[in-house]
C-alpha cells in the first residue's frame, strides 16, 4: 500500500480559525485575520478542536493518491459519499498482468497462500482467454460492418476487456485519487481507524491520518477512532483494547 498526500488547502489551520472567528466577531471579512499571529492561532485552534466545533473545518480539503490496495477496499471507501474519487478503470485499461492484495491471514498460512496465488494465476489466464475470444467476435463483426481495421481493433478491444474484467477477484489491485474535506476525514478516521474496521481500510485510514497530522497537527490532534476521546461507541461489539488503541493514536507518527 502506498499513500501520498498530493494536495491540501494552503494555510488551512489559519483558514479554519478565521472562519470560526467570523462566527463570533462583528468585524468584516477584510479584518478577520488581523491580529491572528501564530500564538493566537494555535491557542484558538486548540480550543476549537477541544470543543468539537467542526463546521469551520469543512473549508479545508485534502487529496490523496492511493495505490497497492484491493477492490475490496475501494468498495468500502466509496461509501463515504462526501468525497471525490477517481479510480483506475478496468474498462479502459487492459490488465496484462494484474497485481493483487494478499490478506495477512492468508499470507501467514502456507497452504492457503498457495491456493490463493494459484487462483489469481488462473484468473489472469481466463481473463486473457476471454478477452481474446471476445476480441475476435467483435473485430469480425465490425469488419463485416465496413469499419477500417484500425477502428475495428480499437472498438473490439474496448468491448472485449469491459466484459472480460468480470473474471477479476476482489483482491485485484487498484489505484485511486481521493479528495475529502477535514470534517469528512474526521468521520472517516472515527469509523475506519477502529479495530473493528476491516484490516486493509484500517491500515489506509491510519496512513492517511499520519499524512494529515504532518501538515496540520493541531487540526487533527483529536482525530482517530471513536474511542480516542470518549467511551467505545461499539458497545457490546467493542474490541476491548481501548487503552492500547488510545496509546497508539496519541503517539501516532
Amino acid at each position: 500500500m502506498n499513500v501520498e498526500l498530493l494536495r491540501y488547502t494552503p494555510d488551512g489551520e489559519k483558514l479554519v480559525a478565521s472562519a470560526a472567528k467570523l462566527c463570533y466577531s462583528s468585524v468584516g471579512i477584510s479584518q478577520i485575520e488581523q491580529g491572528l499571529d501564530d500564538e493566537k492561532l494555535n491557542k484558538f485552534l486548540n480550543l476549537l478542536m477541544d470543543l468539537g466545533h467542526e463546521s469551520p473545518i469543512e473549508h479545508v480539503s485534502f487529496t490523496f493518491g492511493i495505490e497497492g490496495v484491493s477492490r475490496t477496499l475501494t468498495h468500502q471507501l466509496v461509501r463515504h459519499r462526501i468525497a471525490s474519487f477517481s479510480q483506475q478503470s478496468q474498462r479502459y485499461v487492459r490488465l496484462n498482468q494484474f497485481e493483487y492484495v494478499i490478506p495477512p491471514a492468508i499470507e501467514n498460512n502456507k497452504e492457503a497462500k498457495e491456493i490463493f496465488i494459484k487462483a489469481m494465476e488462473e484468473d489472469q489466464k481466463r481473463y486473457e482467454k476471454i478477452s481474446n475470444l471476445l476480441f475476435e467476435d467483435h473485430f469480425n463483426k465490425y469488419i463485416a460492418e465496413g469499419l477500417k481495421e484500425k477502428d475495428a481493433k480499437s472498438k473490439a478491444e474496448k468491448e472485449a476487456i469491459e466484459d472480460a474484467r468480470y473474471i477479476f477477484p476482489n483482491a485485484c489491485e487498484t489505484k485511486i485519487v481521493l479528495t475529502m474535506n477535514a470534517r469528512s476525514l474526521f468521520n472517516f478516521f472515527k469509523l475506519r481507524c477502529c479495530n473493528r474496521a476491516q484490516w486493509e481500510i484500517r491500515e489506509l485510514a491510519t496512513q492517511m491520518l499520519i499524512e494529515v497530522k504532518k501538515v496540520y497537527p493541531i487540526l487533527f490532534k483529536n482525530a482517530g477512532p471513536g474511542c480516542l476521546n470518549g467511551p467505545c461507541p461499539e458497545g457490546n461489539m467493542t474490541c476491548g483494547k481501548i487503552a492500547e488503541v488510545r496509546e497508539k493514536f496519541r503517539t501516532l507518527e
